[in-house]
């Protein structure tokens, strides 16, 4: 059973840095298109970023263009989102995801397997 697990969230103040992880484990992690995902209170799950490492390439957000990157280690099976100038609007549980689509994308519903999410809190 595939398994993805979260960690790296926490409480900031605007203008941290802070880097999640997703621990990944039970199938072929390069073969997947790994994504980051959020959704804030009453809002819907929105598209963070993505990473397929066959194609070597990296899909943003606009909101987070520039300020995060997503990249992953395949000695670990493990992929990270590194949020620099974090802002309130950035305030979001995150989830990691994967997908098995052979192209990068930016749905939620390619997603198969979805991690547990992990809170983002910055205080303005």
């Amino acid at each position: 059973q595939v398994q993805l697990v979260e960690s790296g969230g926490g409480l900031v103040q605007a203008g941290a840095s802070l880097r999640l992880s997703c621990a990944a484990s039970r199938f072929t992690f390069n073969d997947y298109v790994m994504g980051w995902f959020r959704q804030a209170p009453e809002k819907e799950r929105e598209f963070v970023a993505a990473d397929y490492w066959r194609d070597n390439i990296q899909y943003y957000a606009d909101s987070v263009n520039g300020r995060f990157t997503i990249f992953r280690d395949s000695a670990k099976n493990t992929v990270y989102l590194q949020m620099n100038s974090l802002n309130a609007e950035d305030t979001a549980v995150y989830y990691c995801a994967a997908a098995n689509t052979g192209r990068i994308t930016d749905r939620a519903s390619d997603y198969g397997y979805w991690g547990q999410g992990t809170q983002v809190t910055v205080s303005s």
